[in-house]
């Protein structure tokens, strides 16, 4: 998109330089053509253009952050609440609860069911994508699925406070039978 967009720029430059060393018009006749063809050619062509190719590129990458169904049974549900400062995970199937860090298992969509106890929040983890609000009373679900095993960092993306450069967590991605081996570990 960053691309494309400065493809846009650059033609949105060229259009500007070609109308301030363009010669005046001849004929009143003249300047109204010219007129209509920079309103309709800078006006509305160009900008409809851009909208829907941005569009073209913006859609299909926000459809893969959605949380679509998965072809072979549920994803794995995780609940986390923000609140100031720190990040509380909940693994509703095993009980398992865990402050600023998340585990999950490499090579599954993991549901990340998100919620603010007191402000806005932004969960955001950079290397395995998608930054989503979390807004008190409300539930955001976010789908992660990391294609390999590491550890990666996330932190909160909006301002919610003072200690708000510290609220920081990591997630944790295993293999799957090292995923298995931690729950165990963790419930015992």
């Amino acid at each position: 998109m960053l691309g494309l967009l400065g493809t846009i720029m650059l033609l949105v430059f060229a259009v500007w330089f070609i109308a301030l060393r363009r010669a005046p018009a001849k004929t009143e006749s003249g300047a109204r053509r010219a007129a209509r063809w920079w309103i309709i050619g800078g006006g509305l062509v160009l900008p409809m253009t851009a909208i829907v190719l941005i569009l073209g590129f913006g859609i299909p990458l926000g459809q893969r952050m959605l949380p679509l169904p998965v072809s072979d049974g549920e994803p794995l549900r995780i609940n986390v609440t923000a609140r100031q400062w720190q990040w509380q995970v909940n693994y509703p199937d095993s009980g398992i609860r865990l402050t600023d860090e998340v585990h999950i298992p490499a090579n599954t969509p993991v549901d990340l069911h998100l919620t603010s106890d007191d402000v806005v929040h932004s969960f955001w983890v950079p290397r395995l994508g998608g930054k989503l609000d979390m807004i008190p009373g409300h539930t955001n679900v976010l789908r992660l699925q990391a294609d390999q095993p590491g550890t990666y960092r996330g932190q909160c993306a909006e301002f919610c406070g003072t200690g708000h450069a510290h609220m920081k967590f990591r997630v944790q991605v295993h293999d799957q039978t090292a995923f298995q081996r931690w729950q165990q570990e963790v419930r015992e």
